[in-house]
């Protein structure tokens, strides 16, 4: 008899945990390329914080950086039932009509990296474009002595904020350092560290008085670093950008990457998941609300933009690497 009884306890404690689970608001966040150490923070924070508000919270990382595969993700969701659909997009304007089509099934949508994007309830930064962008043009202009040719990396050339971030940087220079020069236009690699690397390498042979690359995407850095490596051209060639410090730390140690600034993709992960949170229990999103993560924040349209940069030099990044960054 008491054995059925346990049985029978364990049995209802299992049930009540699946229904549980299942009673739980789900929250998607499609991201732009699963199993990088940028994406792999994100997804911890995610989680992290999902389990904190009880939410079922979760990341889907496409194999790709591929614009299709975030589309048919965000299709999957819709058709999950999902409360609040997170995106942080490789192409802004080939989303929108599927953001739409989430948004017509009563499902939020908050995105992240692109500003002012169509179909988003609200889109968040954790650091200005022109702030970011100007940040890394002004450490390259240092680096470089503000003479020589560069070139510029991004994930894509439709990823709307890393433009925006290179847009910055060039102009910048351009107004602050006649003497530096730009060579070709941008190169959408940044998310791929081998098409950094392949094609900083050809650079590297088609330009002899190139100095640097300022790389605006997670794998950019990497690849152009280990390019410059390959060339033994470090101290010669400097590599700047936002990068996992983890994945860069023997880099940035030997001098093949110079340095950069980033934000902490973990702490994007949990403002996903608390920005959801307000959402599903219609908690206001205003001026001078106090959002953790993001601080008082000031929307303009509906992007909510604050800066939060964290420098990455050979005298931060093990404390960075050691935080899972």
């Amino acid at each position: 008899m008491k054995k059925f009884m346990f049985a029978a306890l364990a049995a209802s404690l299992s049930l009540g945990v699946s229904f549980a689970a299942l009673a739980a608001d789900k929250v998607g966040v499609v991201v732009k390329i699963g199993g990088i150490p940028w994406f792999n923070a994100m997804d911890a924070g995610i989680k992290e914080q999902g389990a904190k508000l009880g939410l079922d919270a979760f990341m889907v990382g496409p194999t790709s950086a591929d614009p299709a595969l975030q589309v048919r993700a965000i299709e999957d969701l819709i058709a999950q039932g999902v409360k609040v659909i997170g995106v942080v997009p490789n192409d802004a304007k080939v989303l929108e009509p599927v953001l739409a089509k989430a948004k017509a099934a009563g499902i939020f949508v908050i995105t992240h990296e692109s500003p002012s994007q169509k179909g988003a309830d609200w889109n968040f930064e954790l650091a200005s474009s022109t702030g970011f962008g100007e940040a890394h043009a002004k450490l390259l202009a240092e680096k470089t002595g503000g003479k020589g040719e560069y070139a510029v990396f991004v994930g894509s050339l439709t990823v709307p904020l890393h433009n925006a971030w290179a847009d910055a940087a060039v102009a910048y220079l351009k107004a602050n350092y006649p003497d530096m020069k730009l060579v070709g236009e941008r190169y959408g690699v940044a998310e791929d560290v081998d098409k950094s690397r392949s094609t900083a390498l050809d650079l590297i042979s088609a330009h002899p008085d190139l100095k640097g690359f300022l790389a605006f995407g997670s794998q950019g850095p990497i690849g152009a670093g280990r390019a410059v490596e390959e060339r033994r051209k470090t101290g010669e060639i400097f590599v700047l950008g936002p990068f996992s410090p983890g994945q860069g730390q023997k880099l940035i140690k030997s001098g093949a990457i110079s340095g950069g600034f980033m934000w902490n993709p973990k702490q994007a992960g949990e403002v996903f998941v608390t920005m959801a949170d307000r959402l599903i229990k219609g908690e206001s999103v205003k001026e001078g609300d106090d959002i953790p993560g993001l601080g008082v924040i000031k929307p303009a349209g509906n992007d909510i933009i604050v800066d939060q940069l964290l420098p990455i030099n050979k005298d931060t990044v093990d404390e960075l690497a050691g935080m899972g960054l």
